[in-house]
């Protein structure tokens, strides 16, 4: 009982600078508190294992101050129905976002390629900051189209800048465009909203709070961090800005949309309420 008890304890709380427990740790916690005088972190973690405890595993959780209730779940719903239903010829769903912060990071020397003999590409250690962009984007959902646009700073302004470019690009005759986006502020703002007033055709969806997965821009901004920003070398943040709007064009040639259909919706709903109701 003595190992199930420091188990379900954290360790700063017995004064052990610690994260979690392993078994070598609870073992010589048990010596120091003088429970045993010996005792192997084979034999703790057969104790744990008969009580299905694993201390040193850790998940993050949702605040309280934003529980997954009723008003979750309908606004994940008003989401998705955006995504599954079939739309009229003059609606368009653009979920968007920003990817914020990205380092140019140059090197003095150049990246080398990949070479024969299992040979990696060859990074150089050593980097310079030059500064950062954030890269406002947006995809269309139905189609997989992406709008992107790079600022050095993240701001209203900046946003507006990014709502003019799909106001531009977007022909006249899509008369409802629905923006799916978090509700940080940037996207809330008064200048936002006055914006809004001008423009009727553009409603804004807000995702809830700790939703990130139901934004489809995050799958592409996943891709976009694995294919463009996996080694990131880049000469100047103007270089960088040039390589991300390349790469969104190469992807526009044969974009592909994220189909959310019914059934896998299903399973995403199934499955938040079980995490609903566990952590009731």
């Amino acid at each position: 009982m003595h190992v199930v008890k420091i188990a379900c304890e954290r360790p700063d709380a017995r004064g052990v600078s610690l994260s979690t427990w392993f078994c070598a740790d609870i073992a010589k916690q048990l010596v120091v508190d003088g429970v045993v005088t010996a005792i192997s972190p084979e034999t703790v973690r057969r104790i744990l294992q008969h009580h299905q405890l694993k201390p040193w595993r850790h998940h993050l959780w949702i605040s309280p101050s934003h529980p997954r209730d009723a008003a979750f779940f309908d606004a994940v719903r008003e989401v998705i129905d955006l995504y599954v239903r079939p739309l009229a010829a003059e609606e368009r769903v653009i979920s968007l976002d920003e990817k914020t912060s990205m380092q140019p990071r140059p090197r003095q020397r150049p990246t080398r390629p990949a070479g024969p003999g299992n040979h990696p590409n060859l990074v150089e250690h050593e980097y310079t900051r030059v500064g950062a962009l954030n890269l406002f984007a947006g995809v269309d959902t139905r189609s997989g189209h992406v709008y992107g646009q790079c600022h050095a700073r993240k701001r209203q302004g900046e946003f507006l800048q990014f709502l003019e470019l799909l106001d531009h690009e977007l022909p006249a005759s899509i008369q409802r465009v629905h923006l799916v986006c978090d509700n940080v502020s940037i996207h809330r703002g008064k200048t936002v909203r006055q914006w809004l007033q001008t423009h009727p055709r553009f409603l804004c969806h807000f995702t809830p709070p700790y939703a990130s997965w139901i934004n489809q821009i995050e799958q592409w901004f996943s891709i976009l961090q694995r294919k463009r920003l996996r080694i990131v070398d880049f000469a100047s943040p103007a270089d960088l800005m040039a390589k991300l709007m390349a790469f969104i064009r190469l992807w526009n040639q044969d974009a592909h949309p994220f189909n959310w259909s019914t059934k896998s919706v299903a399973k995403v709903m199934a499955k938040e309420t079980r995490v609903l109701e566990h952590a009731a």
